[in-house]
């Protein structure tokens, strides 16, 4: 795949399979919510994102600049996004969905330069845009002039642009793709990849998806996500593989008939999408012809063995589980046809990846004991950094290996089995939300004294979110700030990160430090063994 040294990974996904004669092979079939499918050829994503790497040109933009993408789906997006990378600049994606806080908090920290995104979004970023000094120029893809000197008209650049680049060699280190992961006591870090990323994404298409050149793939993950720009872009198209991306919410009717009309042969979602479709009243997937479907694999939190069940059962079909995470790239511990499958196992690990179940300290823990999941660096997808953050980067290391923050059992054939978290990160839909942060936008409403958030288990989307919140004196719970609460939750974060429950409470446990105990309060909520409260304040 690699051609002359050429790590690009823009160049890889076009113009290199434009030169393996594949230049009118579809590439992408894309469906919006109620207009006509449209082709789009590796021919198209070459010249389309040759264009916007000579609009970057033109506006000065160059190599280590940060573009970010602040759109839905959408044609535009993926072509930028390859466009950038040619260009050499790093560029990140955001959920549409975000709120000012979450832009804020990511472009500040990030500098970024650029920012494409459409009308309706623009004016989250203008009511931040004087927190953001660094950003240069806005594009909007959804305008056909310049609204200003510095708000720019995406469509009439284009129009403007040569379809004729020439990549820079690219060499492996060099930065690409910068995506945000949540923590549990600060801001999202900025995980920062390398071109060289793609061997491993190509690797496990191939390896773990069987993945080759007559499958149609689809990807539901949005391309927030690290799912949805590693296998929603990346991956399947270093192999020529024509994908399929729709550009609407989720609808279950809609789904099957996309499978049946594009002819999926390859499906890649989310447990909690798949949990949803199981749960449906009628067995929807009954009338639709899923014969085209061969695999179909999951991602983001781990799967339930009744949905593994229920698809066997209704759709005749095997879904293998996957593990990664923003930080790895690619996946790193996998199910695959030709294996067993173990329902509830993470499954084993893909080539060249070394998983060690570990102590605090590093030492090895026997098979059959929980401990920290770890890997052995030096695999090519391994993230270079957090961005303006070396500190926490360092801390994630101990000896050769890299700590994911998940703890699980290895069994004695070598199937790894899922445990929890081992800091307080929440799991919800597959997106890691901060409790910090939600904590911290809550108390910024002037009735809320205290906040302390935890992950609680859900049937549906894994792990929901629970607030728990002190009121001021003056103030009495009530419906109506119970909505306003999840409103300043949904518009300044995301309307992920909203409260499922909320819990007005007359203390927040804390220890003699000030730290806040949320793990007192997750036992409280499901009426669990309490610990150790020595430490408690007052206890």
């Amino acid at each position: 795949m690699i051609v002359n040294g050429q790590y690009n990974i823009g160049h890889i996904c076009t113009t290199l399979q434009c030169e393996r004669g594949l230049g009118e092979k579809t590439a992408m079939r894309w469906i919006a919510p109620a207009e006509d499918p449209v082709a789009y050829s590796f021919r198209d994503l070459d010249s389309q994102s040759n264009r916007f790497a000579n609009v970057l040109a033109s506006l000065g933009a160059g190599r280590g600049d940060i573009l970010f993408i602040f759109l839905p789906k959408c044609p535009p997006l993926f072509l930028a996004f390859l466009g950038a990378l040619k260009r050499q600049l790093v560029c990140g994606t955001l959920f549409a969905n975000f709120g000012e806080d979450a832009i804020r908090d990511r472009l500040g920290d990030s500098r970024a330069a650029l920012v494409l995104t459409k009308r309706s979004l623009l004016k989250k970023i203008e009511r931040i845009r004087s927190q953001l000094p660094h950003l240069r120029r806005i594009l909007l893809v959804d305008v056909e002039e310049d609204l200003c000197a510095d708000v720019l008209s995406f469509p009439a650049l284009m129009r403007g642009a040569s379809s004729s680049f020439s990549t820079p060699r690219t060499s492996p280190r060099t930065p690409s793709v910068l995506h945000y992961t949540s923590g549990s006591t600060g801001k999202p870090k900025g995980v920062l990849h390398v071109h060289e990323s793609l061997s491993m994404m190509a690797a496990t298409c191939r390896e773990v998806m069987g993945l080759g050149a007559q499958d149609v793939f689809w990807c539901t993950a949005d391309q927030g996500w690290v799912t949805g720009t590693s296998y929603g872009i990346m991956g399947p198209w270093s192999l020529g593989v024509t994908q399929v991306h729709y550009g609407g919410k989720y609808d279950p009717r809609r789904w099957y008939e996309i499978i049946e009309k594009e002819k999926v042969s390859v499906w890649y979602s989310a447990p909690t999408a798949l949990r949803m479709l199981m749960r449906e009243e009628s067995p929807l997937a009954a009338g639709c012809d899923l014969s085209s479907l061969k695999r179909i694999f999951s991602v983001g939190e781990p799967l339930n063995p009744e949905v593994i069940r229920w698809a066997k059962r209704e759709l005749k079909k095997d879904i293998f589980d996957t593990w990664f995470q923003t930080e790895t790239g690619a996946i790193m511990i996998a199910n695959r046809p030709g294996t067993e499958i173990r329902p509830g196992s993470m499954g084993r690990a893909v080539g060249g990846i070394e998983p060690a179940i570990l102590s605090d300290q590093g030492d090895p823990i026997p098979d059959g004991a929980p401990g920290n999941l770890c890997l052995r660096t030096g695999f090519a997808s391994m993230f270079e950094t957090y961005l303006n953050n070396p500190g926490t980067y360092r801390q994630k290391f101990v000896g050769e290996f890299y700590f994911t923050g998940d703890t699980a059992i290895r069994d004695a054939d070598g199937y790894f089995w899922f445990k929890g978290r081992s800091d307080d990160v929440i799991n919800t839909a597959g997106h890691l939300l901060s409790p910090f942060e939600i904590e911290s936008t809550l108390l910024e409403m002037e009735e809320i004294a205290e906040s302390a958030v935890i992950g609680a288990p859900d049937g549906t989307l894994f792990e929901k979110v629970v607030a728990f919140v002190l009121l001021h004196p003056q103030y009495l719970p009530s419906r109506e700030l119970e909505v306003r609460i999840r409103l300043h939750v949904a518009n300044r974060l995301s309307p992920i990160a909203t409260p499922q429950e909320l819990m007005f409470v007359d203390r927040v446990p804390k220890n003699n430090s000030g730290k806040i105990m949320r793990r007192v309060l997750k036992a409280r909520y499901l009426g669990a063994d309490e610990g150790d409260l020595s430490t408690l304040e007052d206890g």
